[in-house]
């Protein structure tokens, strides 16, 4: 007999992929949201879509949970054909989009009871599920609560146990996170390492950098609805280039002077950081970041820090993308 999970998934999973894709294509009049897009992820593995917003991150995730048919291309989920064997599919996975769907006038144990008998669950069974799902995700105290006097971190546990009534082979999670404070945030990153342990396959997008450094045994990069990248987060840092030169300014009032100097001498765009004067660039050799920092000197631009090392993955993104974070990016990329 197979161990199973608190949530009731299967303990561990098959080497083969659970997601395969080749050449994916979606249009929107002239735009290509999804320009011939492939992707294989192994199941059990938890994947990565990183990508500016507009990049058609959600517009990929949409056509692999077959709520929008390809214009091109060809995939399976779970070895189902999306076009041939769309039901098939959606028997096989479970979604949770940006935004809980959930009522708010019910209580968060009325919500998967709700849920359990829709798929098919009956009373005595329905009321199990759910008070197990509410067990698994810490959510047992307040299951005779309202959902709108849950904070946005139960919500969104909720929200996941919500899809997971029927144990999916795979779980699409876009932007999971989205809203949430640091410890919430991290609540959520522990329950989806437990369900990739569990055997469920994972594919998420997400704003937050190093969520995907943090969860993501492989990540993907798309950028203009084409995938510019993929690999560990490792291998990523390493493609881009150790050589990264990093400084903290003493004087904000100098960002713009010192960013155009390090972008002279080394020929490579300055990225700056969201939380102060801060850059980032790459200097490939420590001749070139000596020099470099010679210049900022003879400027007389005071440092209060400097070093030399692997790049983040968030300077990995700006570095292949161009962008300086996904949340100042272009608009979503959702018709």
């Amino acid at each position: 007999m197979n161990d199973t999970s608190p949530m009731g998934l299967p303990a561990t999973g098959l080497a083969q992929s659970a997601i395969s894709a080749r050449g994916l294509v979606k249009t929107f009049g002239k735009l290509r949201a999804v320009d011939g897009i492939d992707l294989d992820v192994p199941r059990g593995m938890i994947f990565a879509i990183l990508g500016p917003n507009g990049a058609g991150k959600t517009t990929l995730m949409r056509m692999l949970s077959t709520l929008s048919r390809p214009d091109a291309g060809s995939a399976t989920v779970m070895g189902h054909d999306l076009v041939q064997a769309p039901h098939e599919v959606r028997a096989a996975i479970a979604m949770t989009g940006q935004f809980a769907s959930l009522d708010e006038d019910l209580t968060g144990r009325e919500n998967l009871v709700l849920l359990a008998r829709l798929w098919g669950f009956r009373g005595r069974a329905a009321k199990a599920r759910a008070d197990d799902l509410l067990a698994a995700f810490g959510l047992s105290e307040a299951a005779t609560k309202q959902v709108r006097d849950y904070s946005g971190g139960m919500r969104r546990r909720l929200d996941i146990a919500a899809s997971l009534i029927v144990t999916p082979g795979v779980l699409f999670l876009d932007e999971p996170t989205t809203g949430l404070d640091p410890n919430a945030r991290k609540d959520v990153w522990g329950m989806i390492r437990g369900l990739a342990e569990a055997g469920v396959t994972i594919l998420l997008t997400t704003q937050y950098l190093e969520e995907a450094d943090q969860l993501a045994a492989r990540i993907a990069v798309i950028d203009h609805g084409r995938k510019i990248a993929e690999g560990t987060s490792r291998e990523l840092k390493a493609a881009t280039g150790s050589g990264f030169l990093h400084v903290a300014l003493a004087d904000v009032a100098r960002l713009d002077q010192a960013a155009a100097i390090l972008e002279r001498r080394l020929e490579h765009p300055v990225q700056r950081s969201a939380e102060g004067a801060e850059l980032s660039v790459l200097a490939g050799t420590a001749k070139a970041a000596n020099e470099a920092l010679a210049d900022l000197v003879a400027a007389g631009i005071e440092l209060s820090d400097f070093s030399m090392g692997q790049p983040s993955l968030e300077e990995v993104f700006f570095a292949l993308t161009g962008q300086p974070s996904l949340g100042e990016s272009r608009k979503d990329d959702k018709p």
